[in-house]
Protein backbone atom coordinates (compact mmCIF):
# COMPACT_ATOMS: atom_id res chain seq x y z
CA UNK A 1 0.00 0.00 0.00
CA UNK A 2 1.31 3.39 -0.81
CA UNK A 3 -0.19 6.78 -0.36
CA UNK A 4 1.06 10.07 -1.67
CA UNK A 5 0.01 13.68 -0.56
CA UNK A 6 0.62 16.68 -1.99
CA UNK A 7 -1.02 20.14 -2.32
CA UNK A 8 -0.27 21.69 0.82
CA UNK A 9 2.04 25.11 1.09
CA UNK A 10 1.56 28.34 2.62
CA UNK A 11 -1.75 29.83 2.62
CA UNK A 12 -3.25 33.31 3.89
CA UNK A 13 -6.00 33.19 6.72
CA UNK A 14 -9.51 32.93 4.37
CA UNK A 15 -7.46 31.21 1.16
CA UNK A 16 -8.02 28.09 -0.15
CA UNK A 17 -5.92 24.88 -1.02
CA UNK A 18 -6.46 21.53 -2.67
CA UNK A 19 -4.63 18.22 -1.34
CA UNK A 20 -4.44 15.39 -3.49
CA UNK A 21 -3.67 11.80 -2.15
CA UNK A 22 -2.59 9.18 -4.83
CA UNK A 23 -3.12 5.89 -3.70
CA UNK A 24 -1.72 1.99 -5.15
CA UNK A 25 -1.48 -1.51 -3.92
CA UNK A 26 -4.84 -1.88 -2.81
CA UNK A 27 -8.43 -2.02 -4.54
CA UNK A 28 -8.76 1.97 -4.14
CA UNK A 29 -12.56 1.86 -5.31
CA UNK A 30 -14.13 -0.36 -2.58
CA UNK A 31 -12.65 1.58 0.49
CA UNK A 32 -13.20 4.39 2.47
CA UNK A 33 -11.14 6.89 2.77
CA UNK A 34 -9.88 9.21 5.50
CA UNK A 35 -8.12 12.68 6.05
CA UNK A 36 -6.42 13.10 9.08
CA UNK A 37 -4.00 16.20 10.62
CA UNK A 38 -1.50 17.22 13.14
CA UNK A 39 -0.68 20.20 14.53
CA UNK A 40 2.45 20.65 16.04
CA UNK A 41 2.50 19.80 20.26
CA UNK A 42 -1.37 18.10 19.75
CA UNK A 43 -2.24 14.61 18.93
CA UNK A 44 -3.74 13.64 15.32
CA UNK A 45 -7.42 14.22 14.57
CA UNK A 46 -9.47 12.79 12.20
CA UNK A 47 -11.08 15.60 9.49
CA UNK A 48 -12.95 13.59 6.84
CA UNK A 49 -13.99 10.38 5.57
CA UNK A 50 -15.57 9.45 2.39
CA UNK A 51 -17.56 5.90 1.43
CA UNK A 52 -16.10 4.12 -1.54
CA UNK A 53 -18.47 5.55 -3.85
CA UNK A 54 -19.01 8.56 -2.28
CA UNK A 55 -22.45 8.87 -1.43
CA UNK A 56 -21.66 9.83 2.23
CA UNK A 57 -19.16 12.23 3.86
CA UNK A 58 -18.73 12.83 7.55
CA UNK A 59 -16.88 16.29 8.68
CA UNK A 60 -15.21 16.66 12.15
CA UNK A 61 -17.19 19.50 13.39
CA UNK A 62 -13.88 22.09 13.14
CA UNK A 63 -14.02 21.28 9.30
CA UNK A 64 -17.53 21.40 8.49
CA UNK A 65 -19.22 23.59 5.80
CA UNK A 66 -15.61 24.70 4.77
CA UNK A 67 -13.71 21.60 3.93
CA UNK A 68 -14.95 18.98 1.09
CA UNK A 69 -13.78 15.40 0.50
CA UNK A 70 -14.14 13.75 -2.50
CA UNK A 71 -12.20 10.89 -4.58
CA UNK A 72 -12.20 9.92 -7.99
CA UNK A 73 -12.07 6.05 -8.22
CA UNK A 74 -10.95 6.29 -12.24
CA UNK A 75 -7.61 7.87 -10.72
CA UNK A 76 -6.84 6.28 -7.19
CA UNK A 77 -6.86 9.60 -5.84
CA UNK A 78 -8.49 11.11 -2.69
CA UNK A 79 -9.12 14.89 -2.42
CA UNK A 80 -9.48 17.56 0.04
CA UNK A 81 -10.59 20.59 -0.59
CA UNK A 82 -10.10 23.62 1.99
CA UNK A 83 -11.58 26.91 1.81
CA UNK A 84 -11.75 29.67 4.49
CA UNK A 85 -8.61 28.50 6.13
CA UNK A 86 -8.13 29.66 9.70
CA UNK A 87 -4.41 29.65 11.26
CA UNK A 88 -5.57 26.66 13.61
CA UNK A 89 -6.01 25.09 10.35
CA UNK A 90 -2.09 24.89 10.25
CA UNK A 91 -0.90 21.15 10.54
CA UNK A 92 0.44 18.14 8.65
CA UNK A 93 -2.41 16.73 6.56
CA UNK A 94 -2.76 12.69 6.55
CA UNK A 95 -4.56 10.53 4.34
CA UNK A 96 -5.66 7.23 5.62
CA UNK A 97 -6.48 3.69 4.25
CA UNK A 98 -7.29 0.47 5.59
CA UNK A 99 -7.24 2.12 9.08
CA UNK A 100 -3.26 1.19 9.53
CA UNK A 101 -1.82 2.75 6.25
CA UNK A 102 -0.83 6.10 5.90
CA UNK A 103 1.15 8.62 3.01
CA UNK A 104 3.87 10.58 4.27
CA UNK A 105 1.68 14.22 4.80
CA UNK A 106 2.05 17.21 3.89
CA UNK A 107 2.16 20.61 5.30
CA UNK A 108 -0.30 23.10 5.54
CA UNK A 109 0.39 26.39 6.82
CA UNK A 110 -2.05 29.50 7.50
CA UNK A 111 -0.55 32.32 7.82
CA UNK A 112 -0.82 36.10 7.33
Amino acid sequence: VQLVESGGGLVQPGGSLRLSCSASGFTFSIQPMRWFRQAPGKAREWVATITSSSSTTYYADSVKGRFSISRDNARNTLYLQMNSLKSEDTAVYYCNALESYWGQGTQVTVSS
